[in-house]
C-alpha cells in the first residue's frame, strides 16, 4: 500500500491561450523617456570616442607643420579631407543618435567614398609630381650638396610620416608589419646617399613618403569607420539595456485582455535571476563595444548579433515570468479544487495552504477528516521547470488501516473531478514509497486530531458513543 498517487494535468491549451492573449513575450519599448535616455547615453560615447579621434588630428596637423615645403602642402591638404570627414561623421551620428538605422549607415558609406575618390585624386597628382621630380635629379647631379640636401629632406618627411603613425595609429590592427615594412627601407636610402647615388636614394625616400601618407590615410579611415560601427554597437546595446530597466516590472492582464488594476508582475522576482542574468551580459557586451581595443567586425557582430539575441531574450525572460505567475495562481487553483472534491465526496476540511519557500515553489493544501483525524496534504508541482504540465500527488497520512484500492478509488475521483472540470488529467498512478512527514498540517498542541488515536481505542469509543 502506498499513500502517494500521482495525477498529472495538461494546461497546454490553457498556456498557449494566456501568452496569445497577454502578448507576454512583447517586450514593452513606448516607455517614458526610453529614445531620451539611449539618445543621451549614444551621444555621451560618441563624444568619449571623437575626443580621442580629435586629439590625433591636431597631433597630425603639428606634424604636417614639421614637414618641409616640397610635402607640406600635399599632406595639409589631406588633413584637411580627413578632418571634414570626421567632423560630418560625429555631426551625423550626434544627430542620429538613439535611432540610427539602415539609411544613416547609407549616407556616412556615401560620405566615406566620396572622401576616398577625392584623397585618391590627391595621390594620383602626387605620385605625377613625384615623377617630375625625380626627373629634376638630373638637373643637380653637377650640384651634390643641392641634391643632398633634397634628398634628406624627402627622408626627413618620410621618417616624420612613420613617427606620426607609430604614435597615433592602430597601423598594427589595419595593416600589420606595414609600417615595418616601410621604415626598414630608410636603410637603403642612407645607403645610397653615403654612396653619392641621390638619384636613387630620392626614388626610395619619395615612393617610401608616399606609402607611408596612403598608410595613414588608410589606417585613419578604417578607423574612423570603427568609431561609427562603435557607436550603433553601444546604441543598440544602451537600448537593450534601457528595455531590461522598463520591463522590470510588468501589468496583469485580465481575462479581457485589459491590465488589472493596482496588480504588477515583478520580472525581477518571477524571471529567478534571469533577468539579472541578462542584465549581466548585456554589461558585459557594452564593455567589449566600448571597448576601443574591439575591432570593427566584432562590433558589427554585437550590433547585428548580440543585441539582437539579448533583446529577443528579454522577451523570452518576460514570458516565462509571465507564465510562473499564472502558473503559481494555477497551483492554488487546482489545489482548491481537489480540496472542494475531498470535501464533498471525503468529508476533508481544508486546514492549511502553503507554498515552498516561496511562491515560486509547489503549492501544499493541507486537509484534515475531523471524524477520524486522518490527513491528506495535496501538493500541486509543476511536472518540469516551466512546463505547461502540473503533478498533483495525493498525500494521505492515514492513522486506520486504508487499503490500497481505498486510496485509489479516492485518488480516482480527484482525477474525475478534474476531467469534468474541463481539464486533462491523466489516470492516477502510484509512486513508490511514503509521503513525507514533514508536508503534515501542524496544528496548535492539543488541537483537534493533534494526537490522533489509535484504531482500536477509537473504535471502542464510537461504539461506547
Amino acid at each position: 500500500m502506498s499513500g502517494r498517487k500521482r495525477i498529472q494535468v495538461d494546461e497546454s491549451e490553457w498556456y498557449r491561450i494566456q501568452r496569445k492573449a497577454q502578448q507576454l513575450k512583447e517586450v514593452q519599448r513606448n516607455l517614458p523617456r526610453l529614445i531620451d535616455d539611449v539618445r543621451a547615453q549614444t551621444r555621451a560615447d560618441i563624444d568619449r570616442t571623437f575626443a580621442g579621434v580629435q586629439e590625433r588630428q591636431r597631433r597630425h596637423e603639428e606634424a604636417v607643420r614639421a614637414l618641409s615645403d616640397q610635402t607640406r602642402q600635399l599632406e595639409a591638404d589631406t588633413t584637411r579631407r580627413l578632418q571634414q570627414q570626421t567632423a560630418e561623421l560625429h555631426r551625423t551620428l550626434d544627430e542620429t543618435a538613439g535611432r540610427i538605422q539602415a539609411d544613416t549607415r547609407r549616407e556616412l558609406a556615401r560620405q566615406q567614398e566620396e572622401t576616398r575618390q577625392a584623397i585618391a585624386g590627391e595621390r594620383a597628382e602626387r605620385r605625377a609630381e613625384m615623377a617630375v621630380l625625380a626627373q629634376e635629379i638630373n638637373v643637380m647631379k653637377a650640384d651634390r650638396a643641392h641634391a643632398e640636401k633634397m634628398v634628406r629632406a624627402w627622408l626627413g618627411d618620410a621618417r616624420t610620416m612613420a613617427g606620426l603613425i607609430a604614435d597615433t595609429l592602430p597601423h598594427e590592427r589595419y595593416a600589420p608589419g606595414e609600417l615595418a615594412r616601410l621604415t626598414g627601407r630608410f636603410a637603403t636610402a642612407e645607403n645610397n646617399i653615403v654612396q653619392g647615388q641621390f638619384e636613387a636614394a630620392l626614388a626610395v625616400v619619395q615612393e617610401t613618403f608616399h606609402s607611408l601618407s596612403d598608410l595613414r590615410v588608410d589606417v585613419t579611415q578604417r578607423e574612423l569607420e570603427r568609431c561609427s560601427a562603435q557607436a550603433e554597437a553601444v546604441e543598440a546595446l544602451v537600448r537593450v539595456e534601457k528595455l531590461i530597466v522598463g520591463n522590470e516590472e510588468r501589468s496583469v492582464i485580465g481575462p479581457d485582455g485589459e491590465a488589472l488594476p493596482g496588480y504588477r508582475l515583478d520580472v525581477v522576482y518571477w524571471s529567478d535571476g534571469e533577468l539579472d542574468t541578462l542584465r549581466q551580459e548585456t554589461a558585459q557586451a557594452l564593455t567589449r563595444a566600448r571597448d576601443d581595443g574591439t575591432d570593427t567586425d566584432a562590433l558589427h557582430g554585437l550590433r547585428d548579433q548580440e543585441a539582437t539575441r539579448l533583446e529577443q531574450d528579454l522577451g523570452d525572460t518576460v514570458e516565462r515570468a509571465g507564465m510562473r505567475h499564472l502558473s503559481s495562481q494555477i497551483r492554488v487553483n487546482l489545489a482548491d479544487a481537489v480540496a472542494q472534491t475531498l470535501s464533498a465526496h471525503a468529508y476533508y476540511d481544508l486546514v492549511d495552504g502553503e507554498y515552498e519557500n516561496d511562491e515560486r515553489g509547489s503549492y501544499f493544501a493541507k486537509l484534515r477528516n475531523e471524524a477520524n483525524g486522518n490527513e491528506i496534504v495535496v501538493d500541486v508541482s509543476q511536472a518540469d521547470r516551466d512546463s505547461d504540465q502540473c503533478v498533483i500527488r495525493v498525500l494521505s497520512y492515514d492513522h486506520d488501516t486504508t487499503a490500497e484500492a481505498d486510496l485509489m478509488d479516492r485518488a480516482r475521483m480527484i482525477q474525475q473531478a478534474l476531467v469534468e472540470d474541463g481539464l486533462r488529467a491523466s489516470a492516477p498512478e502510484t509512486e513508490p514509497g511514503v509521503p513525507d512527514p514533514a508536508h503534515r498540517p501542524t496544528l496548535p498542541e492539543g488541537g483537534p486530531g493533534s494526537a490522533p488515536l489509535p484504531t482500536e481505542q477509537r473504535r471502542r469509543e464510537t461504539e461506547a458513543e
